[in-house]
């Protein structure tokens, strides 16, 4: 643990916002087309109508916000999955949450077609809920009860599952298979603010919620007859803590895709830097999952330049071996 004092933990928090504005800048003014600080502040003081003025606006303004957003999202979900499962292996994707938002959202467009922004959040979160009862209920179920390894091996079966429906799915059907074929990759390009303010609410409630329940997860950690001896309702709370869970992956899906790793990673980092009071965990995987995701969206643009890859991409080539890290020292902490 870096920081050990309150005081600290302060400072860092705000040097921490500090550098998610940054970032947020630096991924309104960098990328294929050349702009400068001096282009992004005239485009929203003086607009001109000039191609780059309106890049800034209309296409890099709301990258910034939505990856900012979505990275925020999928770092505190990851955190109160690995705290509400004690599983340091669990996020939204690998426990197969994600998975269920996409397959819905691409039955609600093929099978519906339903193409309204509200529906598609709402679809996203009854597949994320669906897909995290199911991995719950295989998890519980055998003389064992409820282990991280079985939560692990569930979500990971139903995670492939529902990615293998999704994609049968899109066989029989080219022309949806276009369509949804970049935004399944996991991306935060050619997104409008239209969608992010479709379902900004409700992760803004969830992100304050779980803010505010943040004590009562440092007790839930202790263990269920602990929580229970101190007064704790732990199963009230278990169910609040899925459905923030539930809101903020699922959102996060319906926004940008299927996006991968983050709720695995910056839960470990903050760890690493904070220690495990979640008053502190959850603030600091907002932030730092944001500044995450804006770094790895900025990389993306510059790979194949002048194409641009799919920021979950990004994501997969530096989560795929701090997953293979952490498996292999067994699940312990950084």
């Amino acid at each position: 643990m870096l920081l050990q004092t309150r005081n600290a933990r302060i400072v860092g928090l705000v040097g921490g916002l500090l550098l998610l504005i940054v970032c947020a800048v630096a991924s309104i003014v960098m990328g294929y087309t050349h702009t400068s600080l001096k282009m992004a502040y005239d485009a929203f003081q003086h607009n001109n109508g000039s191609t780059e003025h309106l890049v800034i606006q209309n296409v890099r303004l709301p990258r910034a916000l939505i990856a900012a957003t979505v990275g925020a999202s999928l770092g505190i979900a990851g955190a109160l999955m690995q705290a509400l499962t004690k599983n340091p292996l669990a996020s939204p994707d690998i426990m197969g949450v994600n998975a269920g938002a996409s397959f819905f959202i691409v039955v609600g467009f093929m099978l519906f077609s339903l193409n309204s922004l509200q529906a598609f959040a709402w679809v996203a979160f009854l597949g994320a809920a669906v897909a995290a009862m199911i991995v719950y209920l295989l998890g519980a179920s055998g003389a064992e009860g409820l282990t991280p390894i079985r939560l692990t091996l569930a979500g990971a079966a139903i995670a492939a599952m529902f990615s293998s429906l999704t994609q049968g799915l899109l066989v029989l059907d080219e022309t949806s298979l276009e369509q949804v074929l970049f935004w399944l990759a996991g991306s935060v390009q050619g997104r409008k603010l239209s969608i992010l303010w479709s379902v900004f609410p409700y992760i803004a409630v969830a992100i304050v919620m779980s803010f505010f329940i943040a004590q009562k997860i440092n007790i839930l950690t202790m263990g269920d007859g602990v929580a229970k001896g101190l007064g704790q309702r732990t199963g009230t709370l278990k169910v609040v803590t899925a459905l923030i869970i539930v809101v903020l992956s699922g959102g996060a899906v319906a926004i940008a895709g299927p996006i991968t790793f983050i709720g695995i990673i910056i839960p470990h980092i903050v760890r690493f830097l904070v220690g495990h009071d979640y008053r502190w965990i959850l603030p600091y995987c907002a932030v730092v999952g944001g500044i995450f995701l804006l770094i790895a969206d900025i990389g993306a643009r510059y790979v194949i330049m002048p194409e641009e890859v799919p920021v979950g991409v990004m994501t997969a080539i530096v989560g795929t071996p701090f997953f293979i890290y952490i498996a292999r020292k067994g699940g312990r902490q950084s």
